[in-house]
């Protein structure tokens, strides 16, 4: 398949909701820095707040997910959506508010919107044809990396060029803006009601944890690389500015990675390429540890990208192949869930080891948790065959759509 299939109106639409949706959630951490840092101990108030709103998110994507109706998706995304834009509105307009009320407002802005990344994922799949899901995904990614790419330099400019108010502000109208776009795309996808064979969606997402898992692995080890890159440019004796031109070159791979996967139809199993790709991942970034110059660092990060999308990609289309339709919304929210957990795991990891390890061997126990997460993952994915569509004695479902050219990938997870 060629990304024609997925170039059209409906699409491109699509796209514009997106980016109303989802540049308020890349911008919000470090908007949430800028709004209060002027104020006594600013700084550590917004690493509390940006803590809160990741765990508005972490708890929001699931329990809202799980609720989603796939053939009137579109209301509930919409009152999502809506709330957070006041919630967003409401930390800019406020910025003096009691801590507690700021952080209030910040869990309600992870929260209430959480659900929508998973969502709109489902509406992008079900508005092209199921041998263009490949290339859907891809151009969402390459779109997600740009916005990721963006955001925080928006986010600065507006903040110290104008207000540190205005991002926040700004972000609550996108938001908005998303909610009356919603209607310019479809209210929901298909679903057949009997799609479940009866069973409850907590139990068809709980035989999905593998691939929630392996997800988490692979963002909690860029994530424990990109919050330890300053502290290992100090260790090398490398400009800390550099922090940023590197970043941006695993924001660059990323999204070229997103764009090659899309390409064409990669041989083996979603879960043998998601394994391959792991561990590729891995290596780049134990090769971060030790290498010694910027040259070496910008190419290996560059590659960790290109890697690390067709890890994510792996990831998203093996739970679209494992979850009937009616429960696709809520494990990709499940999924952007255990994303957030995992960043925020890695986090509190690399600010625990800075403390009594250096930046080196701080990356290199990551890449280890990284490595074994995965191995727990891809091992969890092992399970007899059954026949597609039908559930097996221990309750697992068959892959039901062939991904990306007819390839039945993934078939006996």
């Amino acid at each position: 398949m060629s990304y024609r299939e997925v170039v059209s109106g409906g699409v491109v639409r699509w796209g514009a909701v997106a980016v109303g949706a989802r540049m308020p959630v890349a911008a919000a951490p470090l908007a949430l820095v800028f709004l209060v840092r002027e104020r006594p101990g600013g700084y550590a108030l917004g690493a509390v707040l940006a803590a809160v709103y990741v765990v508005g998110e972490i708890v929001g994507a699931p329990l809202l997910g799980m609720r989603m109706r796939p053939e009137r998706a579109r209301p509930q995304l919409a009152r999502g959506l809506a709330v957070g834009a006041v919630a967003f509105a409401a930390l800019g307009l406020l910025p003096h508010a009691h801590p507690v009320a700021l952080g209030a407002f910040a869990f309600l802005a992870g929260a209430a919107p959480a659900a929508a990344p998973g969502g709109l994922r489902a509406l992008l799949t079900g508005m092209v044809p199921d041998k263009a899901v490949t290339q859907a995904l891809s151009v969402e990614s390459i779109l997600t990396f740009a916005i990721w790419a963006v955001a925080p330099a928006a986010v600065t400019g507006l903040a110290l060029g104008v207000s540190p108010a205005l991002p926040l502000v700004s972000a609550g109208a996108l938001m908005a803006a998303a909610v009356a776009g919603l209607w310019m795309l479809p209210e929901g996808w298909r679903s057949d009601a009997d799609d479940r064979g009866g069973e409850s969606m907590a139990r068809i997402l709980v035989r999905a944890w593998p691939i929630f898992v392996t997800g988490a692995a692979s963002l909690s080890m860029l994530a424990l690389a990109e919050l330890v890159l300053p502290a290992l440019l100090e260790q090398r004796g490398i400009a800390v500015g550099w922090a940023g031109p590197l970043l941006a070159a695993l924001a660059v791979g990323s999204a070229v990675g997103s764009f090659v996967y899309g390409l064409r139809t990669w041989p083996g199993r979603l879960r043998t390429q998601g394994m391959v790709l792991m561990f590729a991942v891995s290596a780049c970034l134990a090769a971060v540890a030790v290498l010694p110059g910027v040259g070496w660092l910008l190419a290996v990060l560059g590659v960790a990208g290109v890697l690390q999308a067709g890890a994510m990609l792996t990831r998203n289309l093996s739970l679209r192949e494992v979850l009937p339709p009616s429960a696709l919304a809520a494990g990709y929210s499940v999924m952007y869930a255990a994303i957030g957990a995992g960043y925020a795991a890695s986090g509190s990891l690399a600010g625990g080891l800075l403390s009594v390890v250096s930046p080196s061997a701080a990356i290199l126990a990551g890449v280890g948790l990284g490595v074994l997460l995965t191995v727990v993952g891809v091992l969890g994915e092992v399970k007899p065959a059954a026949s597609p569509g039908v559930v097996s004695a221990g309750g697992d479902v068959a892959e039901r759509t062939p991904v990306s050219g007819g390839s039945d990938a993934e078939r006996g997870l």
